[in-house]
């Protein structure tokens, strides 16, 4: 059945790991399926668990019919010693209660902003060790299983909460291409609750402090400001993002991590 399959990887936009993956992918796919793909930090599950739940939990007038979204980003972290084998972190199928169905490496916080939203999930028949590059050579046959519902790819149903862990709050989660910090802090947390249009806070992030206004979208603050406003994702419940217009919040904080810890304190 034709789908509209959308690629979540670490690997760096045009690189050899993506042509091989895509090459593989569509080896195995569905004829005329759409593809997408989106790229995130090395090892950065944090932007990874980001991306899945942006484009997996969107309103259903925009996204694609039939969309599956594999999301991979494996750093090899669950465990400090030497892997046997090139031994990873495993895979996970889910259906989401919208219908939109998911693959992912279930490493760090990747699955983390879908975790509350799942319907069904399961342990997958897959290698999960005998070669460096599992991204290329037994995940695509694995989303081809999952897609065709073969017999036997799925092991056992197994809870969400007990096996996926909460996003991390107060932090960055996402670096866009203009430079803005888009957060983990969302509409209805206690940390923005007292916060209106045109206060005034001071910002820490890493070592760098600076003031920002608060504001209530993109473009009612002063070329040059740096603001602090409900972005574009997260929904019903926004995320809040860092943005200077006309500019890089990202550059005005140096160049900070996804991942990188927020303190916000209100100037009187």
């Amino acid at each position: 059945m034709k789908c509209f399959i959308h690629l979540i990887c670490d690997y760096a936009p045009g690189d050899l790991a993506w042509a091989e993956v895509y090459s593989a992918m569509t080896a195995r796919l569905p004829e005329n399926s759409g593809f997408h793909i989106t790229s995130v930090g090395s090892f950065d599950t944090i932007a990874t668990g980001f991306v899945l739940g942006q484009l997996a939990l969107t309103d259903k007038s925009l996204r694609p019919e039939n969309l599956v979204i594999f999301a991979n980003c494996a750093p090899r972290k669950d465990r400090k010693e030497a892997r046997e084998n090139n031994a990873g972190e495993g895979l996970l199928a889910g259906v989401l209660k919208n219908g939109v169905r998911v693959l992912v490496v279930n490493s760090g916080f990747s699955m983390s902003f879908i975790r509350e939203h799942i319907s069904q999930l399961w342990t997958v028949d897959v290698e999960e060790e005998g070669s460096q590059f599992r991204s290329r050579d037994f995940f695509p046959r694995a989303l081809s299983r999952m897609l065709n519902n073969e017999d036997g790819f799925k092991k056992q149903l197994v809870n969400p909460m007990d096996v996926i862990r909460d996003y991390p709050e107060e932090v960055i989660g996402y670096i866009d291409s203009f430079g803005n910090l888009k957060t983990t802090i969302r509409a209805g947390d206690h940390i923005i609750a007292d916060l209106k249009a045109g206060d005034r806070i001071k910002v820490r992030i890493g070592t760098v402090l600076r003031t920002a206004t608060v504001a209530t979208g993109s473009f009612n603050v002063m070329e040059g400001d740096l603001a602090f406003a409900p972005g574009s994702s997260g929904q019903d419940r926004r995320f809040w993002e860092f943005f200077q217009r006309g500019g890089s919040a990202s550059a005005e904080f140096g160049f900070p991590h996804v991942g990188s810890n927020i303190v916000i304190e209100h100037v009187q």
